[in-house]
């Protein structure tokens, strides 16, 4: 009897998932659709890039795919009929029904933290709203201001590149904590000195509980104008898992077991942003590339001893080092335990920026179908 596996969103996680799968069990009656809202791979870790006016490469999706046996359907997923097992999405077929699902539908900018950011923030999780906002910032005048709302990596990493592209702005960081507090103390240092070099403004210690037009308003009532306010301050996992009646976590996230298995629901995975992960010590798996990729080449390992009569391994995610651009020609790498706590070891300036490229263009070379997508050996099953 054939199986068919779906998987739901073309990121980091679930490309890498769909192809692993497909080579694992490309001699089995199983067949792999992959749906995706548009064509290409987006790299989600260059959006800043591309808000600052800096464009990536064309990845297609099909070309991605060519020679394995992933069917692609582009369309945008609206509802998951969990009983029926059946994604609902907004073009034909508009159903398709699925044996095995993968849920790898990332995140979003959580917009709806605080009055107004829904409404008047740019954000940087899609690249139809990363080239909206630098639509933005290009018709902003010499001298106009930029409002950064968030002091994690894609606020960090947006503020330095839009200083370095745009010096004529004024660029100002608001964070509720110090940045970079989670890197060790010589990392902190660089962060502090290239932020000063660039003359990005910090406001270190600052909530953020409204936005209006233009305007940034803190927990103390001040108003900060601006010229555009770009919302980085958390992200959320969609809502279509919790109105699917999948268990989830507060974030959005499903919840899952160590292999990535929904807890409420044996037959869908979850992997990427999108799945609350186990990590090496206990933890929630953050949002990154860094777990996401891992996640989907271990899910597809799981499915495919499941498929073939085989007990899985569980699944444990280790870290081994954070990456952060601070411009084009400077960054961090802070180099972590497997718990994602920071080491001694940094590489910063000109360095960590080239370190920082060779990763990313690294991920691409993965999703192309090298290193570690290559062909997988057919897993025999159990006798």
């Amino acid at each position: 009897m054939s199986h068919h596996i779906v998987v739901v969103g073309a990121g980091y996680a679930g490309l890498v998932a769909a192809k692993r799968v497909a080579g694992r069990l490309r001699h089995t009656d199983v067949t792999v659709t992959l749906i995706n809202a548009v064509d290409r791979f987006v790299e989600r870790v260059r959006l800043h890039q591309v808000a600052a006016g800096r464009h990536p490469q064309y990845l297609p999706l099909r070309d991605l795919l060519d020679g394995t046996r992933v069917d692609l359907l582009v369309a945008r997923v609206t509802s998951i009929d969990a009983t029926a097992r059946t994604v609902h999405v907004d073009r034909a077929p508009h159903a398709v029904g699925y044996d095995t699902l993968v849920y790898a539908l990332g995140s979003r900018a959580h917009v709806d933290a605080v009055p107004g950011a829904a409404e008047h923030a740019h954000t940087l999780a899609e690249p139809d709203r990363a080239d909206r906002l630098h639509r933005r910032l290009a018709r902003l005048p010499s001298g106009a201001g930029i409002a950064v709302v968030g002091g994690g990596l894609t606020g960090l990493e947006a503020a330095t590149e839009l200083a370095e592209t745009r010096p004529d702005l004024h660029v100002a960081l608001y964070t509720g904590a110090e940045p970079g507090n989670l890197l060790s103390p010589r990392a902190r240092r660089h962060l502090r000195r290239a932020l000063d070099r660039l003359r990005v403004t910090v406001h270190a210690g600052t909530s953020v509980t409204e936005v209006r037009r233009d305007v940034v308003v803190d927990a103390d009532g001040r108003s900060f104008a601006t010229g555009a306010v770009i919302w980085t301050a958390g992200f959320r996992a969609p809502a279509l898992a919790a109105e699917a009646g999948f268990t989830t976590e507060e974030d959005g996230r499903m919840t899952v077991d160590r292999t990535l298995r929904s807890v409420s629901h044996p037959e869908v995975y979850a992997v990427g942003d999108a799945a609350a992960g186990h990590a090496v010590d206990a933890a929630v798996t953050r949002m990154s590339c860094q777990t996401a990729m891992p996640m989907g080449r271990q899910v597809a390992d799981v499915i495919a001893a499941r498929l073939t009569g085989r007990e899985p391994r569980p699944v444990r995610i280790r870290y081994a080092f954070t990456n952060i651009s601070l411009g084009r020609r400077d960054g961090i790498v802070q180099f972590t335990r497997p718990d994602d706590s920071p080491r001694a070891s940094v590489l910063t300036g000109r360095t960590a920026a080239v370190f920082k490229e060779a990763v990313v263009r690294g991920t691409v070379l993965a999703v192309r179908g090298t290193g570690p997508l290559a062909p997988a050996r057919r897993p025999r099953p159990r006798t």
